[in-house]
């Protein structure tokens, strides 16, 4: 559904009156193509700063050998740069509270400069139960440093980290692959956010399609989100099937046949369904990599109101059928091969997080997700696999356009960003999730939130 406040005041008198009146002015963001891979990573120079330490020196030289192989103008000053599209700062480095000052303000002068939809990312070492207190201190702050730095940007930019776990180095596949993502228009409405990356994952054979080679299950693909999950892994190269109930049948055919993947037309909540959807990717493909768990239904009361059939439904299709289903999944063997790392990524919800009115049932269906994923990542990761979670705040799709006009606008200036989100960029964050270079990150629940005021 088209944001008209945000069309009527992008540009022209409209954005001069929300300036005088003092109301939103929401950015138009840069995305993907999700037909195409070839948007350029970053929309202008990408300038590195560093806490001054060797260690920092060192990591900054992977990310740079990176960002260089990806074709990316990369400097250490602004001198002759006309437009700053990203700015990463590296503190890998830094031993106590003070060390993180001058990069911090070394970060603060360049952000007048930061382009339309640009991108700050800030690469750092996470607190662990080992660190000393003031290490700890000096490692923990940044998280709160970060959140509260995408919440000052400014005309579609966007502010995220990434905390480096295991002792891994800044230029491990991993990292890199978080980097990319962050710095990309893939992450459009990805803001405030912390990932944390370590050891695993592999290097794609090609950036732009990463999943190629990979098959792919996307449930309630139909419309919506799951539809464009299954664009967006097509596009990344991916062999897709494509499920959703009966009744969706013809909605369901008409997108996996626009994206050259298969079929499968069935109940999440059966008992045989993952035995089903197993069977439907051998048959066509010789094995399955990754399940993206997308179905889910909506059944909105106060709790006051509600009944036991609205509470019962939800649960047995949003939180029951994947854990059902994953007992199948994460068995050893069932999916991925030698070539192509087990991956389970579910959808969860920022309702799940912070709660929301009306949605009690929702919530704790959403809760569990996150709880769900949590408890399957050591299992997964000892095959070599990876589970994680996604949760979209407020997404533009034919459910929140039923929201009355007054709480649906408020809900869309409730973000950093101002704005709502789009399908696709909850797809692009799965597909990331979903790819080889992921592989050092489990068990994390990414939220895609533009970051919603809300929860953390």
């Amino acid at each position: 559904m088209s944001d008209r406040y945000l069309d009527l005041t992008s540009g022209g008198p409209g954005r001069k009156i929300a300036k005088t009146l003092g109301l939103p002015q929401p950015a138009v963001l840069r995305r993907t193509d999700p037909d195409s891979v070839d948007s350029p990573l970053a929309p202008g120079t990408v300038l590195l700063l560093t806490d001054g330490t060797d260690a920092a020196a060192a990591d900054a030289a992977g990310i740079v050998d990176h960002l260089l192989g990806w074709g990316v103008d990369v400097r250490r000053d602004t001198v002759g740069v006309a437009t700053v599209g990203a700015v990463v700062v590296v503190a890998t480095g830094i031993g106590r509270s003070g060390d993180f000052t001058a990069p911090a303000l070394a970060l603060g002068a360049q952000l007048r400069s930061l382009g339309r939809s640009g991108r700050v990312v800030v690469v750092y070492r996470d607190a662990e139960e080992s660190d000393s207190p003031a290490l700890a201190a000096s490692r923990a702050g940044i998280d709160g440093f970060v959140r509260t730095v995408a919440k000052e940007m400014r005309g579609g930019a966007t502010a995220n980290g990434i905390a480096l776990t295991g002792g891994v180095d800044a230029g491990a596949p991993s990292p890199a692959g978080a980097l990319r993502f962050l710095l990309a228009a893939r992450s459009a409405f990805v803001s405030g956010q912390i990932l944390h990356a370590g050891p695993g994952g592999s290097a794609p054979a090609d950036w732009r399609r990463p999943l190629s080679g990979h098959v792919v299950a996307v449930t309630g693909a139909a419309r919506g989100i799951g539809a464009q999950i299954v664009a967006v892994a097509a596009r990344d190269g991916a062999k897709v099937v494509g499920i959703d109930v009966p009744a969706a049948g013809e909605a369901l055919a008409a997108t996996m046949n626009a994206a050259g993947g298969i079929s499968l037309q069935l109940d999440v909540t059966a008992d045989d369904a993952a035995d089903r959807i197993l069977a439907a990717a051998r048959a066509r493909y010789g094995r399955l990599d990754v399940v993206v768990h997308n179905a889910g239904i909506l059944r909105d009361k106060l709790l006051a109101n509600m009944t036991e059939e609205k509470f019962a439904s939800l649960v047995a299709v949003n939180i029951a059928a994947p854990v059902r289903m994953n007992e199948t999944f994460a068995a050893p063997g069932a999916l991925g091969d030698a070539d192509h790392a087990a991956r389970i990524i579910s959808l969860a919800s920022t309702s799940g997080i912070a709660g929301n009115r009306g949605q009690s049932n929702y919530s704790y269906a959403k809760a569990g997700i996150i709880g769900m994923t949590e408890s399957l990542a050591g299992a997964m990761a000892s095959a070599g696999g990876t589970a994680n979670a996604v949760a979209p705040g407020f997404i533009e799709t034919d459910m929140t356009a039923k929201i009355p006009a007054v709480p649906r606008q408020v809900s869309r200036r409730m973000s950093s960003l101002q704005q709502g989100g789009l399908p696709v960029d909850v797809a692009e964050a799965i597909c990331f999730l979903a790819s080889p270079q992921a592989g050092g990150i489990n068990g994390e629940t990414l939220r895609v939130c533009g970051q919603l005021v809300v929860g953390r």
